[in-house]
């Protein structure tokens, strides 16, 4: 097997995904059958300055570098080869924000990510103008509201795009996004592919829009879709990712996603009737429609797959950030305690707890808000977590509400589908840190979500190995050959997945905890006002 996987390496064969997450940046090498072969990974932290969740570029560049030379570093311990080029390369990062650059290339305010709730103003009225949801966290939201504080940067900007396509474009010199990232930027036009040009027309004839020096036609990035060669790797860009100067230019790139696409590639599910759920630092569900919606829901996401097709997102800001913070803390007393117990046994632990708390979580409440929560409308967080004298308070019931509200927020964005729309789906796939310790965060969100939910043996891979088959598929498809074609044959068939199906007992616990959960948000918002 390591001779193959060797010759392919020399000969150029396998591919390259690189995504920047919220708190990892990951480099994966797939081999010719798809599989993973070597990978490297970077920790990194957001930053809030001057009340902006943020990154530097520095920190970009930095853990780009540093995970793509552990990557070659775990190249050269397996097989005994130092990576000089591959087939293809792909790059993922968290969608949407904003990032405004100058005809100089130089970005004029710091990056602006997802987290950050400080575009009501703009999401509320440009949902108004287009009939169709834009979230606050969407790039054109962030770039209206600056426009509507007559920020001084605006009359300056040439080129707006995200995470994904900044790097993209300093590795291969294009300003492009796929359709993916492209439909968080801006609303996508399901026949073109490309941004509703109704709309951009719209934006452009607004009062506070007309007379800027540019139209948004002009600074937007274009937009491809799935299997379109998207550039090739400049001698800079080998430069930038490659500090040692091993990399070899002409390397072609796959047009950049963000991490909801390549979750739903990363777990077969960008046909219709099959969703995903994403939980890690957030969490969204993922669902491919049959059809539209019958209404604009400010809680629901309108974006589409790689390849183009409508997909509703329900996405929550906080997920597993409290939850980890908690299990820190049982660490530091264990610790205390000199029993040194390993990191991945205590969340074993403590996860398989939660499976012995009662169906509702003994009357116990918490909120995991880190941060501001769109799902709830709240543009700050205050962690919390609540009892009354009559809770069964023990670790299990304890365990149970900390995993139940991880995904809190989101089913509630999931219930306007379910009961509103009335979408059907066959089955959820899990992917992320959250399902982890086996079966789970599965029953926890089957019990939320009350459809069958599974895990594949690769659900830990996430969103680099997602980027790297797009980056495959690009190079491997056969001619007229779709993506869900090309991941069904040469991917996922003989796939090991492990489905957990809900259990009514849960479910019914899971509704009783979300009356709870509802009720109990004047606290978070008291919290939130008094704790500063």
């Amino acid at each position: 097997m390591s001779i193959e996987v060797k010759k392919a390496i020399d000969s150029g064969k396998t591919v390259l995904g690189i995504e920047l997450g919220s708190t990892r940046i990951k480099a994966v090498l797939i081999g010719e059958d798809n599989a993973p072969i070597a990978s490297g990974s970077h920790e990194w932290e957001n930053k809030y300055i001057d009340q902006v969740w943020t990154y530097s570029l520095e920190d970009v560049w930095n853990g780009l570098q540093d995970s793509y030379q552990k990557l070659s570093a775990d190249v050269k311990e397996k097989y005994d080869v130092t990576l000089q080029s591959v087939g293809a390369i792909g790059i993922s990062a968290m969608m949407h924000g904003y990032m405004p650059f100058n005809k100089e290339g130089e970005l004029l305010v710091p990056f602006r990510t997802w987290r950050n709730n400080i575009t009501e103003k703009a999401s509320s009225e440009l949902t108004a103008l287009f009939t169709y949801n834009i979230p606050q966290r969407w790039s054109i939201a962030h770039l209206y509201q600056a426009i509507l504080n007559e920020e001084g940067h605006i009359g300056d900007i040439d080129f707006i795009t995200t995470l994904a396509g900044y790097v993209h474009w300093k590795l291969t010199g294009e300003k492009v996004v796929g359709v993916g990232e492209a439909s968080g930027v801006f609303p996508i036009d399901l026949h073109t592919k490309n941004y509703n040009q109704t709309m951009i027309t719209q934006f452009n004839n607004l009062d506070a829009v007309k007379d800027l020096p540019w139209n948004l036609n002009e600074v937007l990035p274009r937009v491809l879709v799935a299997g379109e060669n998207a550039g090739s790797l400049t001698k800079e860009g080998a430069l930038l990712l490659d500090k040692s100067g091993q990399l070899t230019a002409g390397i072609p790139l796959c047009p950049p996603e963000g991490d909801a696409g390549t979750g739903m590639v990363a777990t077969n599910s960008i046909a219709k009737r099959t969703g995903n759920v994403s939980a890690g630092t957030s969490a969204f569900a993922m669902v491919v429609l049959e059809k539209e919606l019958t209404k604009v829901y400010p809680e629901i996401d309108l974006v589409t797959t790689p390849t183009g097709n409508l997909v509703a997102m329900a996405h929550s800001n906080n997920c597993s950030s409290d939850l980890n913070a908690w299990v820190g803390l049982f660490d530091e007393l264990t610790e205390a305690l000199g029993l040194g117990i390993d990191k991945n046994r205590l969340y074993e632990t403590l996860f398989n707890l939660a499976l012995k708390g009662d169906p509702d979580g003994g009357g116990l409440l918490s909120y995991g808000y880190l941060s501001g929560e769109h799902m709830t409308h709240f543009e700050e967080g205050r962690p919390l977590f609540v009892r009354s004298s009559a809770s069964q308070f023990n670790l299990a019931n304890f365990m149970r509400v900390q995993l139940y509200t991880a995904f809190g927020a989101m089913k509630m964005g999931m219930d306007i589908l379910f009961k509103e729309e009335k979408v059907s789906l066959d089955e959820v796939l899990g992917h992320g840190g959250l399902f982890k310790t086996e079966g789970v965060g599965q029953k926890m969100l089957a019990a939320a979500f009350g459809v069958p939910v599974s895990v594949m043996e690769t659900a830990g891979e996430g969103g680099a190995w997602g980027i790297a088959l797009l980056g495959s598929y690009m190079v491997n498809k056969k001619e007229n050959e779709t993506l869900e074609h090309y991941l069904k044959e040469n991917v996922f068939a003989g796939q090991t997945v492990k489905t957990v199906r809900p259990d009514e007992k849960d479910v019914t616990g899971y509704e009783q905890f979300m009356e709870r959960y509802k009720k109990g948000l004047p606290i978070e918002r008291a919290a939130v006002n008094h704790l500063k």
